[in-house]
Order: structure tokens, then sequence, then C-alpha cells
């Protein structure tokens, strides 16, 4: 996802600066990594540069004025556009979760332990954001976690079967350490 296309998005509602736009970003995206300060200025210098937001309002201010941008023509559709094309799906892995799993047991580390404490950290990850989930109204912010959390739950599974497979690996006297030798 394009932190640039979601700035779109965000001046879809109407011109707003920096400040407010990094604000709504963090609430419709509770459980992301927030958005850095740096990259919406930067995306925005982007955008202007690219004729797609326009500066509307200079407000000054205690502090440093606020830039107020808005959507140009151009820029609301490419906003349609981002919107209309469907997301693909991610057609191989190259997930955190799945490299460390398979390094560990390339290497024999303890398979249990291993499994063991990446099953309570997602638990423990996934425990958390459900009460956020509970305490949310915002419907945007409930989808985005309702979306995370499905993706835990899958990794959860995940390391279930993992754990099967290695347990059926070394009950067929067959090991996770050779290095090819994967069923």
């Amino acid at each position: 996802m394009s932190a640039a296309m979601v700035l779109l998005g965000l001046l879809g509602r109407g011109p707003g600066h920096g400040y407010e736009l990094k604000v709504a970003h963090d609430a419709w995206f509770p459980a992301a990594k927030p958005l850095a300060f740096g990259q919406v200025y930067a995306s925005l210098g982007r955008l202007e540069r690219d004729g797609l937001v326009e500066t509307v309002e200079v407000q000054p201010g205690d502090g440093p004025e606020r830039t107020v941008y808005a959507l140009t023509d151009a820029g609301r559709a490419a906003l349609d556009r981002w919107l209309a094309e469907p997301e693909q799906p991610v057609s191989h892995s190259a997930d955190d979760l799945v490299r460390k799993t398979v390094t560990a047991l390339r290497l024999g580390v303890d398979h249990d332990r291993f499994l063991d404490g990446q099953h309570r950290s997602y638990v423990a990850l996934m425990r958390e954001l459900t009460r956020e989930r509970t305490r949310t109204e915002e419907p945007g912010a409930r989808i985005a976690l309702d979306h995370r959390l499905a993706h835990l739950d899958a990794d959860l599974r995940w390391l279930a079967e993992t754990r099967e497979r290695v347990r059926g690996l070394a009950a067929a006297g067959g090991g996770t350490t050779t290095g090819g030798g994967d069923r």
C-alpha cells in the first residue's frame, strides 16, 4: 500500500494539512505502524510536484505555518483509478515468520520451543487487538483490526500445521535440518 495513495484518500474527504492527515491516517489504521511525519510531508511534496495535490492555504500559528492541501482533478482521477484496481494477492511468501521458522528448523533449533514462543507471541497480540477492536466503534478501524486478526489467525493455523509436519518428519526418521528434504 502506498502511503501517498492513502493521503490522496484522506484528502478525498476535503482539504487538510500534514498534521491532520497523519492523525487521520493513524485513526483509520490503528493496528498499523503509525505514519511518520517525515513520510507525510515527503509524500505531500511529491504529490504536489506531480500535480495530484495543490496548496490551497497557508495557516499561520504559534509554531510553523501549516500548509493546507487539496486534491487536484488529476489527484482525484489518480485516487479513483487506484480504488478501481483490485489489489493483487501475494503469490509468494516473503513473510518474516516463514523465513525465520524455516531458518530455525533447518539449523536444528528446538522446534517445540521455537514454535511455542511464536504461538505465545501471536496469541498475545491477538488478545490485545481483540480488546482494541471491542473498544473501537469507528467502522474503518474495526475493519482494519478484523483484517489484522484474520491474518494472525491464519499464521497460528500455519504454525500448528508446521508443528504437525515437523513432528511427522521426526517420527518418520527424517529431519528438518537436511537442507532440502522438505516433504
